[in-house]
């Protein structure tokens, strides 16, 4: 039962991935899970609280990777690259970010949603702060930046490299990857 639950959950997150929170239904999922809709209903009653599960998976994703950044022993530029990967290696070429879809579709969104994605995109930007913070106390970065603008354009260097990736294919992410790499060893 569980099981299903899961499922379905996962499946909704690789559509928001693919299609948008909008643009998918109950039919894509119980085609693509050889159930009926009713077994999905039984489950996640409505869409919404399907879209709420998906931003509890998401955010207890996060969590977890903010947790191993806090107990790393790693340097700052390593975290990056371990949080960019850790990202990005669960979406293949024609995925974006769930959470970038999920506020793409953000003024569609039922109020529960909204809030939800909001808590999840404050926890993203937590996580990318306290890296870039590290990197100031390392000395990779000039301490005078504000470390919010530089999470937030990291965050967005690497969520637009995703899209990109989608249309131009993989080396897109790396050349970001890349570039933002340098851009940490030269304070």
């Amino acid at each position: 039962m569980e099981n299903r639950k899961k499922q379905i959950v996962d499946l909704a997150i690789k559509l928001i991935q693919q299609k948008g929170y909008v643009a998918f239904s109950y039919d894509d999922i119980s085609k693509q899970l050889g159930v009926t809709k009713a077994s999905i209903h039984y489950h996640f009653e409505k869409k919404e609280d399907l879209g709420v599960a998906v931003t509890e998976r998401l955010s207890k994703s996060l969590q977890n990777s903010l947790l191993l950044i806090r107990n790393s022993s790693d340097s700052a530029e390593e975290k990056l690259k371990q949080f960019i990967q850790q990202r990005a290696k669960r979406f293949d070429c024609t995925e974006i970010c769930p959470i970038s879809s999920l506020q793409t579709d953000f003024e569609s969104l039922p109020n529960t949603i909204q809030e939800k994605i909001e808590e999840v995109s404050r926890l993203e930007l937590t996580i990318m702060k306290e890296i870039v913070s590290d990197a100031q106390t390392e000395k990779i970065i000039n301490g005078s930046e504000n470390v919010q603008s530089l999470a937030i354009t990291i965050l967005s260097s690497i969520k637009g490299a995703l899209l990109y990736r989608r249309v131009l294919g993989d080396d897109v992410l790396v050349e970001v990857q890349n570039q933002i790499n340098r851009f940490l060893r030269n304070p």
